[in-house]
């Protein structure tokens, strides 16, 4: 059967080999083919079939390319080539003869379901065998203009993307600026100059139409120091249940007012009542927000500030809205309310959240931020230092300096509430509240403008003090297509330590040697830091180095990290091997979300050693002899397992002693596995390992005198090469990948069913 697809791939680069030398000789084939379309040259998208039978078909697939690339703000080019290679025909059209149909969104892939659209004649036709022709098709070729295209809520995401990425000083005020108040900016999108031959300026004055990706509209830096609160409009309506329970206990007599000081452009607020929003005080921080909170909401809510003044704009923030400032503490609207008795308060918020040690700082030169230094934050510290029960990394997330504010500023008497949206660990590991629970919900963080499926719950607490609340009971919400989908209930059990404080090894020898290697997170001693951390130390008994911190899973392979010596940031002890056996479940236990991949398991469930009593009882007893033996065999087939053989620059020969690699005699894994009694499916991950083994073996990279173990046979042996018609990955041993690939999904399987139930059972999964 012949391959069509292969054969167009083959036409195709014929094509550009012997026409791109004439139209760029700069552009390379891979410079050229992008977007899964045939080819972008310069202001011409190129689409190649082996014959053309319906142009209108072919002319629609390309249309939904381009409108894939306005989506995703790259210019849209001015001309359109259909090849047919077959008969050597080329028809020239206009994209903006199309345009309109290009600014459609359209879903599934571009190549089906074309029939039936019907386009204009073409501009003109090329039968590029006859030379004049030719020629003109190549001077059509080297133009390079483009077809401007209108901004909307589909595609204003997509450019904002492409303009900092292409400007890296650029701000938000600079791209989308506004033509509403005393700050009046036009910015790129309504007087375009960078993007002026790709964009038509936006002809309206506010941002009202972007009211819902105006967080997605931030610059990098921004996006950062504020974090992202957005709220889907269907978690907010459902969230909403619990102010209206939290209204309806209202003492009789009373007022009562609903804050919310991170309100954006009014998510939250969508569904409330004309009635509800006379009772509801809103603010937000970032200024074009703030404009959009206005036109939404001015005229049925009390804004802070109430109104724009011509010192209101301050660097892109809003003056008098930083809910952290002692400004904001002290503000005299809030604080009516506050000390009218007679008023009940409902804080109803989706916190910011933040990370100012992230990478995109990093690379921009910014390390921890403003909010770090509030006054808020600092009030937050200094109460922690005498507040025993709550654990000091809670200053590290924004989100809880709105968290522990709310209860320590707003909330009075025992019929305050606070409903509000955050990941479960401020309660969970850091302790931060001590109030009651009356009611909550768990809702799929990938819904909160995120690309991470995991739980935040949102939470209904009242003012009451609670010491003995060891487990709260949520109901769980997915959504599809913005319905919401029942998941049913689930617990969220409090941790009380961490592995570091009950399962470490801090044991010191007298023959530890201050001397050695220290490894980057992939095993090897190459890192760019020059923050290093630990020290290194020589020991016979010290096999390795293990890094499991963190209760949460944010960064699961950051956070679990096993090596031959010190790893460079710390963060983990050496493995000694007289009881190296009973520290690898921690190392299991760091790999949950990595394969149980359920968005109600990352975020509610956490890493905890509340279970070393019972552990470590069972364990000296012999009770979990065989179960630690399955955690040491999944640990020798766990591609997390970073530990290599190496020549270290300290000259000595690192040997990995956790893999089963006997070319050079027994491994102290192989040896301790001898005493695993086992079962069918072990001996099946077993003869696979082999297999892979005895592949590897045969590789050019192959070092008879090492001991590998998978992830060193991975990174150094199975080695991959660019197709050269297709640009794709392809491996050099495609038997060693494919039973590499094989053993993956048997070790995700037992490490599930064999491994996943026990570290619940000692709770170092929790």
């Amino acid at each position: 059967m012949i391959d069509i697809a292969k054969q167009e791939d083959e036409l195709r680069r014929a094509f550009y080999e012997t026409y791109l030398p004439r139209i760029d000789n700069t552009l390379s084939i891979d410079d050229v083919l992008t977007d899964y379309s045939d080819g972008i040259v310069r202001g011409n998208i190129i689409e190649f079939k082996e014959s053309i039978s319906d142009l209108n078909s072919v002319l629609f697939q390309t249309i939904k390319y381009l409108s894939a690339r306005r989506i995703k703000g790259k210019p849209i080019p001015a001309n359109i080539l259909l090849v047919s290679q077959k008969d050597t025909h080329a028809y020239l059209y206009y994209s903006k003869d199309y345009l309109k149909d290009i600014e459609k969104v359209y879903m599934g892939g571009a190549s089906k379901n074309n029939e039936g659209y019907v386009c204009s004649n073409y501009v003109a036709r090329y039968d590029y065998s006859v030379s004049t022709e030719e020629e003109e098709m190549i001077q059509v070729l080297r133009t390079d203009n483009y077809t401007r295209i209108h901004l909307d809520e589909n595609c204003i995401v997509g450019w904002a993307m492409s303009f900092y990425q292409q400007y890296p000083g650029a701000s938000k005020s600079s791209f989308i600026g506004d033509q509403t108040g005393k700050m009046r900016v036009e910015g790129e999108i309504r007087k375009p100059d960078k993007l002026k031959p790709f964009i038509h300026p936006y002809k309206e004055k506010s941002n009202k139409q972007f009211r819902y990706l105006m967080d997605k509209l931030n610059d990098f830096i921004q996006k950062k120091d504020l974090g992202a609160f957005y709220t889907h409009p269907t978690y907010a309506k459902k969230a909403l249940e619990l102010v209206r329970k939290a209204i309806a206990r209202v003492p009789e007599g009373n007022d009562y007012v609903i804050i919310d000081r991170c309100a954006g452009t009014g998510n939250l607020e969508i569904y409330m009542t004309d009635e509800e929003l006379r009772h509801t005080i809103v603010s937000t921080l970032e200024y074009y927000e703030y404009k959009v909170l206005m036109e939404v909401l001015g005229d049925k809510t009390t804004i802070i500030p109430p109104t724009e003044h011509e010192d209101t704009f301050h660097m892109g923030l809003v003056r008098g809205a930083d809910a952290l400032s002692e400004e904001y503490v002290t503000n005299p609207i809030i604080q009516k309310k506050l000390n009218d008795p007679k008023c009940t308060v409902i804080l109803f918020e989706n916190p910011p959240y933040a990370d100012t040690t992230s990478i995109e700082h990093q690379k921009r030169g910014k390390g921890k931020q403003t909010w770090k230094d509030s006054f808020v934050v600092k009030q937050m510290k200094y109460d922690i230092k005498q507040t025993k029960c709550i654990k000091g990394t809670a200053t590290n997330d924004l989100g809880n300096a709105f968290i522990w504010s709310a209860f320590n500023y707003y909330l009075r008497y025992p019929t305050d509430s606070y409903i509000v949206f955050s990941p479960v660990k401020y309660w969970k590991a850091q302790h931060l509240v001590s109030k009651k629970f009356e009611e909550g919900f768990a809702f799929n963080r990938r819904h909160f403008h995120t690309n991470i499926d995991a739980c935040i719950m949102c939470a209904w607490w009242t003012n009451k003090d609670v010491q003995e609340q060891e487990s709260l009971t949520l109901h769980a919400y997915d959504l599809n297509n913005d319905t919401l989908v029942d998941c049913g209930l689930l617990s969220v059990d409090k941790i009380h330590y961490q592995y570091s404080q009950k399962y470490f090894d801090k044991r010191t020898f007298n023959n530890d040697l201050e001397e050695g290697i220290i490894c980057s997170k992939d095993g090897t001693e190459r890192f760019e830091t020059k923050t290093i951390r630990v020290k290194p130390l020589t020991n016979s008994n010290i096999l390795g180095y293990m890094a499991v911190y963190s209760s949460g899973f944010d960064n699961p392979d950051n956070m679990a990290s096993l090596l031959i010596a010190a790893r460079y940031d710390g963060n983990g002890f050496y493995l000694r091997r007289d009881n190296y056996l009973e520290k690898l479940p921690m190392f299991a236990a760091s790999r949950y979300v990595t394969y149980e991949r359920r968005w109600t398991e990352r975020g509610r469930v956490m890493k905890s050693a509340d279970g070393y009593e019972s552990f470590e009882r069972d364990v000296h007893t012999g009770k979990l002899q065989q179960y630690l033996l399955r955690c040491l065999l999944f640990t020798v087939l766990e591609p997390q397992n970073h530990m290599r053989t190496l020549m270290g620059s300290d000259g000595r020969k690192y040997v990995n002693p956790l893999c089963l690699d006997n070319t050079h005699g027994e491994t102290l894994a192989s040896r301790d596995l001898k005493g695993l009694v086992l079962t069918d499916e072990e001996q099946t991950l077993l003869t696979l390992w082999n297999n892979i083994l005895q592949q590897a073996r045969q590789t050019r990279n192959y070092n008879p005198t090492f001991t590998y173990g998978l992830y060193q046979i991975k990174s150094e042996l199975n080695t991959t090469y660019p197709d050269p018609q297709t640009g794709e990955t392809r491996y050099d041993y495609p038997d060693l990948q494919g039973n590499i690939k094989a053993l993956a999904v048997r070790v995700k399987d037992y490490y599930l069913r064999e491994i996943v139930p026990t570290l619940f059972q000692y709770q170092f999964l929790k």
